[in-house]
Parts: C-alpha cells; sequence; structure tokens
C-alpha cells in the first residue's frame, strides 16, 4: 500500500525543526527520516567528541520530534543509499523530500536516490546568491563581500548607509596579546550528558581523544545556552582578545557556538541580531560586536559561498607540490618539546577544538611550512574539530592555511616564524626552542621551517608582489645554506616524531 504521506529526510547537520522541508510539515503530514551510515562513520578516525557531538544531536533531535507528534525513522545502515532504499521499501514511500545537503557528494547521492530537495535556508547568503554577488567580479574578496552583507541585511548600519561605529572594520583594536594579569575567563555551561549521549558513547567505534564532558550543545535549548552565555559575558573580551593564545586557556573568551550553528542549532542571523543587541544596549563595544559579526555573516559564510562555486575540482588543488604525512605529533602518537604546537595539540585532544588563530598559525603554520599534503590535513581537521565539515576545512585548510589553491582564496602564504607566536601568546616562555633563532639545536622550528619554505617555494613566490620583502629578506640571510640544512633535520624530526 503507497505511503500517504511524504518522507522528510533529514541530514545530521540540519537539525532544525523550523527550516527546509520540515518547517512546511505538522505532525501527522509527513513520516521524519535520520540515517546513520556505517560507512560515514568508519570513513575516518573520528576525534570521540566530534562523532558523539553529531549522533547525539541526531538522536536527541530524534526524540525531539517524537514527542512533538511526528512519526521518526531513526535507523542504522550500512550506507545512506541503503538507508533510504530500505526505508522506502518499508514505508512503501511515493516521495522523499529534504534540504539541499551541505556537501558536493551529498549532492549527487540526492540525485541518484532521486530524493526532492528544497533550498538550504541555515545561512543569510545562499550559494547561488553569492555566485551571484561574484559573477561579474575580477576578484571577490571578503571585504567586499563583508560588507554588501552588512548592506543588504541591515547589520550594524546607520540609517544613511554608513557603518555603525564610523568604520567597517575595527580590526586594529581586535590584535591585542594576551594579557599578563592572570585574568579569569568567562566561563561556559557543561551540559549533564544523559541516557541519551551514554547510548550513543557506548556504540562508538574505535575514535581518538578525551571523551565528551558536555561541552558541546547536542539540543537547541542548549545551544541557545551557549549564546547567551556568550553575548552576555565573554562578547567585551571577545573582541580585543580574538587572536591572542595562552597556555592551557582553551577558548579565552571566543564563543564556542561554530557547532551549533554547523548543525544547525542556531541560526546565524539570531546569533548576530543578539550581539548587536549587546551593542545597542550599550553593554559591549563596537570592536568586539564588528569582529563576531564580521566571522559569522562575513568569513563563515564567504567559506560557503567559495566551496560551492570552486567545488569539485577545488578539492584537488595542490599548488606547491606538498606530499609530506600529517606528523604524528597532531595524530597523538607522538610528544613534542614544542611548547605551542603541544599546547593546541592538547586543547584538540581534550576538546575537539582549538580557537581559529591556534589553528591557522600554529598547526596550519606548521603543515605549511613543513609540507603536510593539503587533502591529507584537510580530512585531519575535518575529522578532529567539533566544528568540522568538508565545506569548512576545505577553503580554510586547503585555501587559507596552506595556499594550496594558489592564491584564490588568500593573496600571500599565512606563513610565520616564531616571532609572531612569541608576540600572540605565552608559549615561547620557557620552551626548549629560541623564536629569535634559525639554526643550532634550540632554533624554533617554526623559524627555521619560514625560511625554508621561502626558499623551497621562491619561484612560486616571485610573481606576488606581496611577498616581495620576505623574499628580499630570505634573500639576504648569510646563513640561509646552514638554515636550509636546519630544516631538513627538522622535517625529517618532524615526520618521525621527534621533535
Amino acid at each position: 500500500m503507497t505511503s500517504p504521506v511524504p518522507t522528510v529526510w533529514i541530514l545530521g547537520d540540519q537539525l532544525r525543526r523550523d527550516r527546509g522541508a520540515l518547517a512546511t510539515f505538522e505532525p501527522g503530514e509527513c513520516r521524519v527520516l535520520l540515517i546513520e551510515s556505517e560507512t560515514k562513520i568508519s570513513s575516518k578516525r573520528w576525534h570521540v567528541q566530534r562523532l558523539h557531538l553529531v549522533l547525539s544531536a541526531m538522536a536527541h533531535f530524534a526524540a525531539e520530534l517524537r514527542t512533538a507528534g511526528f512519526e521518526v525513522d531513526h535507523r542504522r545502515a550500512a550506507s545512506f543509499d541503503a538507508g533510504v532504499s530500505a526505508h522506502v521499501d518499508e514505508f512503501d514511500v511515493d516521495e522523499v523530500i529534504a534540504m539541499e545537503p551541505m556537501s558536493w557528494d551529498a549532492r549527487a547521492l540526492f540525485a541518484r536516490l532521486d530524493v526532492r530537495s528544497i533550498g538550504n535556508d541555515q545561512f543569510s547568503c545562499s550559494y547561488t546568491e553569492f555566485a551571484s554577488w561574484a559573477e561579474d567580479r575580477k576578484s571577490f574578496k571578503l571585504e567586499d563581500f563583508y560588507r554588501w552583507q552588512r548592506t543588504r541585511l541591515g547589520v550594524l548600519m546607520n540609517d544613511d548607509g554608513t557603518p555603525a561605529g564610523g568604520a567597517w572594520n575595527f580590526d586594529h583594536d581586535n590584535r591585542e596579546p594576551p594579557p599578563k594579569d592572570g585574568r579569569s575567563w568567562p566561563s561556559i555551561t557543561e551540559f549533564e550528558l544523559d541516557e541519551i549521549d551514554r547510548d550513543v558513547l557506548d556504540r562508538l567505534p574505535d575514535t581518538w581523544g578525551v571523551e565528551p564532558r558536555g561541552l558541546w550543545p547536542v539540543t537547541r535549548s542548549q545551544a541557545l545556552t551557549r549564546l547567551e552565555e556568550f553575548a552576555s559575558s565573554a562578547l567585551v573580551p571577545f573582541g580585543p582578545y580574538e587572536d591572542a593564545m595562552l597556555t592551557g586557556e582553551w577558548k579565552l573568551a571566543h564563543s564556542v557556538l561554530s557547532s551549533s550553528l554547523n548543525l544547525g542549532l542556531l541560526d546565524p542571523i539570531e546569533v548576530i541580531e543578539r550581539v548587536v543587541e549587546e551593542w545597542t544596549a550599550g553593554r559591549a563595544p563596537i570592536n568586539s560586536v564588528e569582529g563576531f559579526v564580521r566571522q559569522v555573516i562575513g568569513w563563515r559564510e564567504y567559506v560557503w559561498g567559495v566551496y560551492w562555486l570552486w567545488m569539485p575540482d577545488y578539492r584537488g588543488h595542490n599548488a606547491l607540490d606538498a606530499d609530506q604525512a600529517v606528523p604524528p605529533v597532531f595524530l597523538g602518537e607522538a610528544e613534542t618539546d614544542m611548547a605551542c604546537v603541544r599546547d593546541v595539540i592538547g586543547k584538540v585532544e581534550h576538546n575537539g577544538f582549538a580557537h581559529h588563530i591556534e589553528r591557522l598559525m600554529v598547526l596550519g603554520n606548521l603543515a605549511l611550512t613543513h609540507g603536510v599534503d593539503p587533502w591529507a590535513m584537510t580530512e585531519w581537521m575535518w575529522a578532529n574539530f567539533v566544528d568540522g565539515a568538508e565545506w569548512v576545512m576545505l577553503p580554510n585548510v586547503l585555501g587559507m592555511a596552506l595556499h594550496a589553491d594558489g592564491g584564490m582564496m588568500a593573496t600571500k602564504p599565512y606563513a610565520s616564524g616564531g616571532a609572531y607566536i612569541n608576540k600572540m601568546s605565552n608559549h615561547c616562555k620557557g620552551c626548549a626552542f629560541d623564536p629569535k633563532k634559525r639554526v643550532g639545536e634550540t632554533a624554533c622550528p617554526f623559524t627555521t621551517l619560514y625560511w625554508d619554505f621561502l626558499a623551497r617555494n621562491e619561484a612560486a613566490f616571485r610573481g606576488n608582489h606581496r611577498m616581495g620583502q620576505q623574499l628580499a629578506g630570505m634573500r639576504r640571510l648569510k646563513d640561509l645554506d646552514a638554515v636550509r640544512e636546519r630544516a631538513v633535520d627538522v622535517r625529517a624530526r618532524l615526520s618521525s616524531g621527534d621533535l
């Protein structure tokens, strides 16, 4: 007998009743399908908190829908294909409807399974709107996109069309090094694990990292709590210290909302409206509010747009011919004397998270100057960060961090020696390596590899006007041969896990 209602398939990163296909149905008008794919689950060695977060959030959402009166089929299957096919056969379904997926491969899956998709409304700018904005531009810089977003959405804008606070960008106020006063940072709720959480943990495959302790929201209610905590207690110090790094302090004043946004538990517009409310009420400075707004409707949605604009060819880019494996220290298979790397990897191990500067200027910087294969690094970060997804990690890792796209995302590589880390963190104090040294056993690996990276890739950067000063500095080094000899040893020891 034909099913009297259609099936709405909810993917694990679309967990909102009022979004996508589900928004148009009331209980009894559709059947809801959620699938845990064994193929997907076994595709990587996931961080335990990353895998638990997705599966627990799905299970909590299924329970919420059942409580609301929906018929829900939440099943484990060998693959998404097998899960949809089994569901259709069991319930004799005529039509499967779903929100457009968040990945290129899933879009092909929808076509293969004859799933009718409707527009993805979890972003303030759809990828088709982004493509239209970018269409006639020779270049489409983040700054231009961000100003367009602010203007069309009316965010932090005066009535006369000028930006609130008199400027579009307050980055100059948001680059403070970590304070030396030993201050405490805003705390966040650790949500108590419930029966659903424990059931998910009991059936996880081999994973890596410290088991969850309730850091990451798995329900919309928890995500709203986290949003309120950030807006009311962490927003003010967020701006000045958003680029700072501190040993043992895993989040400082960062919002840690990215996983909730990426799962659909929060909407980007509601997030920035709540934050802007603090500025309007005079409780938060413009630099902190603007800096956060830039991250959410600027950078995050820019990344979403370029992912769809450049796929599927983008995932194969490797402009610098990088071919090294992900270092064993990143995999939890080796220790390191590099204080900054040890601290950041420890944060990843314990929390499945490190903030954006730790990702870019510690992990990404080391992978770039060492020459790690860009796809291998992308997959590693995808598997180990709670906010990981291909659309997030490809542009951020392959483009921004590893310059593997040759400058499509960033006009120059984000490579630096130990001086930047020394300025923006307290890691170098007491470290076995000296950020000012580039040769010798105590030379900072970042400093050694920075100059070697420039020398190895001089031909690739010669035509880049933004690299002229750096290359000129490299050519003036009287000890460049010794630096490069030291770099051979550093790279070998990184690869063997003995640094």
